[in-house]
């Protein structure tokens, strides 16, 4: 799976709109939007913010593995 289907697929179990996470992320929507369909690579600092907010592990974010390991126990937003 390649990792802008895992941030829609994410965002969407999540409930939340693309300008919801670009606020996260302090852009604009329309930037996030082009991360999320694969026109852009996605920087590893929001990388790692995205891990954060929706509690899994970058190598499932990235789409290296299909078993969504948490990162803490109790979902945790940044």
């Amino acid at each position: 799976m390649k990792y802008y289907q895992r941030l829609r697929d994410l965002r969407e179990d999540a409930d939340k709109t693309q300008a919801e996470i670009a606020e996260v992320l302090n852009m604009k929507q329309n930037q996030y939007s082009r991360y999320e369909r694969g026109e852009r690579e996605l920087p590893m600092h929001h990388f790692m913010t995205l891990a954060k907010y929706y509690n899994v592990s970058l190598d499932y974010l990235a789409g290296l593995t299909h078993v969504p390991i948490r990162l803490y126990p109790k979902k945790r937003q940044i």
